[in-house]
């Protein structure tokens, strides 16, 4: 007998979805509980309830923020104080400007504070003070960086003790207001292709500042459009001959140059300034462009700690060619890479706090004739947030260490720790930045609507921060050093040479790499093994080491017929690869080695398990690679995934207290829908009801 087809009537379906919402609900039993809790603590269901670790903020705290917290709390509470200087959510361009040098005059006049002494004497001090002021707002931030760490660094740190002598002081109390004048019109990354030239003349013992060509302008000139009277300019020193040419190029040196009279502030004879306009954002930094033309400046305008001319035009040097007295001229001002990761990790901070404590306070939906739930308690909130969250840790510890080992190279000018130091910067400040420029527009869309306002701040910080992805050196050819220098590392590994102390796990890595994996490791699930940290860095050293391998066959083959520059552009993507794989591996190091470090036992247990879903999290988006090479069996892969979820699930149940360790108030949030008590209530008078 034929069955009749069932074709599904309306009343099945209604059937249907209510018994999955019955399901459901069996999951999700909310405790019904006020918007506003008095203690600021949100309920949590009963199932979270039951693996939430105790968690002692004010300990973590102190562990995170390290000795310097209280320079940083002497900076909040100077801005809390004086609503004056506190950046209103509508205002124009050349306001802002004027705003962001009161903020930057008053905070050095009134606190005593001194950015340039920090700079040379204590650098860690110094990116905390440029964290704290970045989070009031990231122009000040910013402005601060052009004067201390651009202008006043490349004074200290490229000229010699009479530069000192004359400018350190007046930098500092901010009476020499300064740029860093090296990106031209043309020219950007390719700082040795720049066109500008100063030419030593002997008759008059002084050097002649020329702008060639419209393409030789410097741009983007911080400082430049309003404030600056003196600039660091970047250009190539020509010494006069009696051979044909007439000059000879010594390469790129820095001239200390002064802008404006002191009294006019007009711009002096021969330099032409303009405004470079409203920008995406930053818009209380003034960048400028500046034309030069016969523009003469004194022979000890030369910062030439590295390269210097004599009366008689005679040039000398303790670097023998130009290659590597250009090295060493970057090399002395790496540290505004450092600032700038150290800062973007600042910017996710603030962002992730925003969003995670909107998401523990708004609430929509929940099961039929119950209280609505929390956003945060939804697993698509949890996996937009929890690992980043978790990234937001990671990154604050590598650049932690990336500051310590950046203070060592000062002190001690360590060869080796100089070029690790140079690549370490590179890497880091292009990988962070990145992510964070990402995150911000992901906390801004998990804020749904509410995100979208001005005064919760995600549209500023992402317009802000995006420009971080570019300036100190465009991320894509950051990468590309940081990859370089891995294949410098892999030829020295095989020709029995010394291995940098971050590059020391190739030598390890490689050897295991070029055996096949273990077929019973790769089928482990258990969750002790995943979570073994163990585990976790051989499997992103794996990757790194077998993207590099690959990534050396590959160049060996295409130079053959591409030659050296076809071949890496040919490589190119699998390079930039290879380079965020290194930096991945060296940030989750730098996260293990703090949670061993960790004396409280209640804060190493939660950064253990931020470490954890950090580590899986980053295995779990590429998982393809491991599984293309059995190094994860599908077995393994599964068990990956449903632990990320899980370890996504306990972070949830202790966000509040990871975000309020960053120690970060109201007053510096500054939005209203993370506002720790009466959020909706602050909102709405926001807007004037």
């Amino acid at each position: 007998m034929e069955r009749k087809k069932q074709n599904p009537t309306a009343e099945d379906e209604t059937q249907i979805i209510s018994r999955r919402i019955q399901r459901i609900s069996l999951h999700i039993t909310p405790i019904p509980r006020p918007l506003h809790d008095h203690d600021n603590n949100l309920g949590l269901l009963p199932c979270a309830t039951r693996e939430k670790l105790e968690v002692e903020t004010e300990k973590l705290s102190v562990y995170m923020r390290g000795k310097y917290r209280d320079m940083q709390e002497k900076i909040y509470e100077y801005f809390n104080a004086r609503p004056e200087l506190q950046t209103p959510v509508e205002i124009s361009k050349d306001e802002h400007r004027e705003l962001c040098w009161r903020q930057m005059y008053g905070l050095i006049r009134e606190t005593g504070i001194r950015p340039l002494k920090y700079v040379v004497e204590e650098p860690a001090k110094y990116f905390a003070i440029t964290e704290a002021v970045g989070a009031v707002d990231i122009s000040l931030g910013i402005k601060l960086g052009v004067q201390y760490s651009l202008w006043g660094g490349s004074v200290m740190n490229l000229g010699t003790k009479k530069h000192k002598d004359k400018y350190s002081e007046k930098i500092d109390s901010l009476e020499y207001p300064g740029c860093f004048a090296m990106t031209e019109l043309h020219h950007g990354s390719n700082v040795q292709g720049i066109q500008t030239v100063a030419t030593f003349d002997p008759i008059t013992d002084e050097f002649t500042i020329n702008t060639p060509n419209d393409g030789a302008i410097k741009w983007w000139i911080g400082n430049a459009a309003v404030h600056g009277k003196f600039a660091s300019v970047f250009a190539k020193l020509m010494l006069p001959t009696h051979d044909a040419k007439g000059v000879s190029d010594m390469g790129v040196h820095a001239f200390i140059v002064p802008l404006r009279d002191f009294k006019t502030h007009q711009a002096l004879p021969g330099i032409e300034i303009h405004d470079c306009g409203h920008k995406v954002g930053l818009n209380g930094v003034d960048n400028g462009a500046l034309r030069f033309t016969s523009v003469r400046i004194p022979r000890d305008n030369l910062l030439n700690r590295f390269g210097d001319v004599a009366r008689d035009g005679k040039y000398t040097s303790s670097l023998p060619t130009i290659n590597k007295r250009f090295a060493a001229t970057l090399g002395e001002l790496v540290g505004g890479r450092v600032g700038l990761g150290y800062s973007s990790v600042g910017v996710l901070k603030i962002a992730s706090t925003i969003a995670i404590r909107y998401s523990l306070l708004r609430q929509q939906f929940g099961p039929p004739k119950q209280p609505e739930i929390s956003i945060l308690d939804y697993q698509s909130q949890q996996h937009k947030l929890m690992p980043m969250l978790a990234t937001t840790y990671a990154f604050h510890f590598a650049t932690v260490n990336l500051v310590e080992i950046y203070s060592q190279m000062k002190m001690t000018h360590d060869e080796q720790l100089v070029g690790e130091v140079h690549a370490l910067s590179a890497g880091i400040k292009a990988y962070v930045t990145s992510y964070t420029a990402k995150s911000l527009s992901v906390c801004r869309e998990a804020c749904g609507g509410h995100g979208y306002a001005a005064v919760n701040r995600f549209g500023t910080l992402r317009n802000d921060h995006d420009i971080f992805q570019t300036f100190e050196g465009d991320n894509t050819v950051l990468l590309q050093q940081v990859a370089a220098d891995l294949l410098k590392q892999y030829k020295e590994k095989f020709q029995g040479g010394t291995l940098s102390v971050t590059w020391n796990y190739l030598r390890e890595s490689m050897n295991t790499y070029l055996s096949q994996p273990n077929p019973v490791t790769s089928r482990w699930e258990g969750v002790e093994h995943l979570r073994d940290p163990k585990f976790q860095l051989d499997a992103f050293r794996y990757r790194t080491s077998r993207l590099l391998q690959s990534a050396a066959v590959r160049l060996r083959k295409h130079s053959k017929t591409l030659g050296g520059f076809g071949a890496w552009n040919r490589c190119l993507n699998h390079l930039l690869t290879l380079a965020e794989s290194h930096i991945e591996s060296v940030i989750l190091e730098k996260f293990i080695e703090a949670v061993e470090k960790c004396p409280d036992a209640s804060s190493r247990a939660a950064l253990k398990l931020v470490c954890d879903l950090y580590a899986l999290h980053r295995i779990w988006n590429d998982i393809g690679t491991y599984r293309n090479v059995d190094y994860v069996a599908p077995n393994k892969a599964k068990a990956i995934h449903k632990l990320t979820d899980h370890l996504s699930f306990q972070v949830r149940n202790i966000a509040k207290e990871l975000v309020d360790a960053f120690d970060l108030p109201d007053h510096v949030t500054r939005a209203p829908i993370a506002m720790q008590s009466e959020a909706y209530a602050q909102y709405t008078q926001q807007v004037g009801f």
